[in-house]
């Protein structure tokens, strides 16, 4: 049984699509939660001090290093879809379609000559 490639990359291009909108969605909730440099996630609960759900510090990490590699993520899932959509239309041109109107010119008014001086 022989796979046809075009019908491969389509199917990635399917797969890869859903993945890529989960990318997005986990990487504006993961912002979201990201506090100020006063704060960490227990202050966007409403929790006091350092008794938070990650540690002092644990919240800031695990949120920086989600947002990490959910960026790679995202940057790997835009650049496969923007390659399987190009391999699918070929490289085309915004202008493409448009045709050229001739440039409509005027000659060049003729130089005014200068007074001359008399003595």
């Amino acid at each position: 049984m022989r796979v046809d490639p075009e019908q491969t990359e389509i199917m990635i291009a399917y797969l890869v699509t859903p993945i890529h909108i989960l990318v997005c969605f986990f990487i504006i909730v993961v912002v979201l939660l990201q506090s100020g440099k006063s704060g960490d996630i227990s202050a966007a609960f409403g929790g006091q001090g350092s008794q938070t759900a990650f540690g002092p510090r644990g919240a800031a990490s695990a949120l920086s290093k989600a947002t990490t590699w959910s960026a790679v993520a995202f940057m790997i899932t835009s650049i496969t879809l923007s390659i399987y959509a190009s391999r699918r239309t070929g490289p085309t041109s915004v202008l493409q379609g448009i045709k050229s109107q001739p440039v409509k010119t005027q000659p060049a008014p003729k130089p005014a000559i200068p007074p001359t001086q008399q003595k």
